[in-house]
């Protein structure tokens, strides 16, 4: 994890002066436990979930929303501001800041939209099937979130049918049970920032 948080802190600003990495995955892949990890490494470097972003009404059409609060301080050097959407009071609460660090982690489902991708340092992807991931998501989630799992499949199918993230990843993460492996991605180039392949102990990866 050290060493990819050393590739990623090379790698010019894409946002500002911020190097935006967008994590990326089915629901349920485990995109933020990885992107936890990966800020710690990168030194406590801020993480915007993309949860926080969505609603019930607008399950992926908060782009706009992502674009005003965010992505626009940020070109400009700005501290953003974001609303964060509480899924039970189903409202948006007051505005949180996020500085315009020298590296921001934004994970969830659609991190690598084409709207953001011109933003991004870098896309990770988080190699997991859709079946297993949305396994394990109904998994954790329990039985009163069963009718929402039920509608959330059929908008993240539409979603990436239309707007798809994982060939335009630059790197490919797999979990294992000695931590994770990075690998080069659809999009990955052979270079100065190749990617790599590590498989850690979870408790060491930080």
């Amino acid at each position: 994890m050290h060493d990819l948080a050393t590739r990623l802190r090379r790698l010019s600003p894409s946002c500002g002066p911020v190097r935006l990495i967008g994590v990326d995955g089915h629901a349920g892949s485990g995109k933020s436990t990885f992107a936890g990890q990966l800020a710690r490494a990168l030194g406590d470097a801020p993480v915007l979930h993309l949860d926080d972003i969505a609603s019930h009404d607008e399950l992926f059409e908060w782009t706009a929303r992502l674009l005003t609060q965010v992505i626009e301080p940020f070109t400009r050097g700005e501290t953003a501001h974001y609303t964060p959407y509480d899924w039970r009071a189903r409202v948006f609460g007051p505005p949180l800041p996020v500085p315009p660090a020298p590296v921001v982690v934004v994970e969830g489902v659609g991190a690598g939209r084409r709207a953001l991708r011109p933003y991004l340092a870098r896309l990770l992807w988080m190699e997991m099937p859709h079946e297993d991931s949305w396994a394990r998501g109904r998994t954790r989630d329990g039985a009163e979130q069963r009718e929402f799992w039920d509608g959330w499949v059929e908008a993240e199918l539409r979603h990436f049918a239309d707007d798809p993230s994982r060939p335009f990843a630059d790197l490919l993460v797999r979990q294992s049970g000695k931590g994770y492996e990075v690998l080069t991605g659809p999009a990955g180039t052979v270079g100065p920032d190749q990617s790599f392949t590590q498989s850690d102990d979870p408790s060491a990866m930080c």
